[in-house]
């Protein structure tokens, strides 16, 4: 099965190796027929502390890391490979 990669925003850089990635997804409500903008913030791996707030990065899912980390920034390196 292929792993989820989602794109987004950075938030926070305050941990060591961990940012705080913001994902907004737009979709169409059901009944009204208007976009709505539903986001979520994730966790993310950053070994080489590179990303800073208000970067736009790629996440892939990974094995849980800790409690809350479950996803590692795409670098771009690693896209092209």
């Amino acid at each position: 099965m292929p792993k989820r990669i989602l794109q987004g925003r950075v938030t926070s850089d305050k941990n060591e190796q961990t940012i705080t990635v913001l994902v907004e997804r737009r979709f169409k409500h059901p009944l009204l027929h208007k976009t709505v903008r539903s986001s979520k913030k994730y966790r993310a791996h950053d070994a080489l502390n590179q990303f800073k707030v208000g970067d736009e990065v790629r996440i892939v899912e990974c094995a849980p890391i800790s409690k809350t980390k479950r996803w590692t920034v795409l670098t771009d390196d690693a896209v092209t490979a």
